[in-house]
């Protein structure tokens, strides 16, 4: 069976690439075609594999600045040559599941979720993610073509994986399609119950717009209570102006070390919406509990008052009313930890090879 691995691209270290490393781990001999690809944007990560590129990865910025290009993109992932494979496994949040590919080739496409620059705000997407001033006035003119194309583009697709119920909502609303719902990896084993316990709160994640750190951060200055923010991202300088003495920036922190920082943490603070929050998981697998918004997947996972709190409103007053009803002794890290464990990598690793075969198998008595 000749399989190849499609993903939408690789400038970042994140959830996605998470799930596309575990794709690897399975079908080792797979290349890899992606839109572009940024060696140094991954930390190691894909060294040695066999990566093909569109032609963006030639433009200039295209490998910083790649949001600038989403209108080349449609005809950059059509052009992909896919004759030679029985099999394309793509994972995509928004070109990667465009792909061509002949009549007899099964597509499967693991959904992060449908292209939400196009389906939902788009202005708003280009203020979270700093486009210059010209670039946002001209993004909701090409929103209409990119959303036909996005349509259009999820009929190619032979059968769809989710990666949460809420996603696999959002599949059924914009493709009118139905999904399997297989949650991505977690490295579980690499996280830890501790006995020692810090007086911080922790967040861990890029610095962008929609991941509300400005909501914890208010929220924690009201409330002077210590709060540590791990990652980096375009956000950072407006955040430190807001921040008071209570709130620390640690950056990137080494792989190695982050398990200490969640595993000694007071509490997790996840105030934003997500299709899939693996720091959450990462938190719960940590026995950590969780203060979290009622909305995106998080609603599947976390049990209040048993596994951390709720808030209703991505407001200030709503975390801090949260914060007080947060009683770290009740929670038993226990039970956090092992309703973590689905998420287990090796599990997934598993359950999609399980998957892909019986598809390959139904497939193959069909054509």
């Amino acid at each position: 069976m000749k399989i190849a691995l499609v993903h939408d691209y690789l400038v970042q270290y994140g959830g996605a690439e998470r799930v596309l490393e575990a794709f690897q781990e399975i079908y080792p001999y797979a290349p890899i075609y992606t839109l572009i690809y940024d060696e140094d944007s991954l930390h190691g990560h894909f060294k040695g594999s066999r990566i093909y590129t569109s032609f963006l990865q030639n433009l200039p910025f295209s490998k910083k600045r790649h949001r600038l290009f989403p209108p080349l993109m449609p005809l950059a992932i059509e052009g992909f040559d896919l004759d030679r494979y029985d099999v394309v496994l793509s994972d995509s949040s928004s070109f990667a599941k465009g792909v061509i590919t002949r009549p007899e080739t099964l597509h499967i496409c693991y959904m992060h979720t449908p292209m939400r620059y196009a389906w939902d705000d788009c202005q708003k997407y280009t203020e979270d993610f700093g486009l210059p001033g010209l670039i946002r006035k001209l993004v909701p003119l090409f929103m209409s073509p990119i959303r036909i194309w996005d349509r259009v583009s999820a009929e190619r697709v032979d059968q769809f994986i989710s990666n949460s119920r809420f996603v696999a909502n959002r599949i059924r609303k914009y493709y009118r399609k139905e999904s399997t719902v297989i949650h991505p990896p977690v490295n579980v084993s690499q996280f830890y119950l501790s006995e020692t316990r810090g007086d911080y709160f922790l967040m861990v994640g890029r610095l962008i717009a929609y991941k509300r750190h400005d909501i914890a951060i208010n929220a924690f200055n009201e409330l002077k209570l210590p709060l540590k923010i791990i990652g980096r991202g375009p956000e950072l300088e407006r955040l430190k102006k807001i921040a008071g003495p209570t709130i620390e920036f640690l950056g990137r922190v080494p792989e190695e070390e982050l398990p200490k920082y969640y595993a000694e943490c007071r509490g997790f603070v996840f105030p934003q919406e997500e299709d899939f929050g693996i720091v959450a998981i990462e938190a719960m697998a940590s026995g950590r509990p969780l203060l979290a918004y009622r909305g995106g997947d998080i609603v599947e996972h976390m049990e209040e008052g048993k596994m951390g709190e709720y808030f209703d409103a991505q407001t200030k007053e709503s975390l801090i009313e949260a914060v007080k009803r947060f009683d770290e002794t009740k929670y038993d890290p226990a039970y956090i930890r092992a309703k973590a464990e689905i998420f287990d990598k090796e599990r997934f690793k598993a359950t999609i090879k399980d998957y892909i075969e019986k598809a390959v198998a139904l497939h193959r008595d069909q054509i």
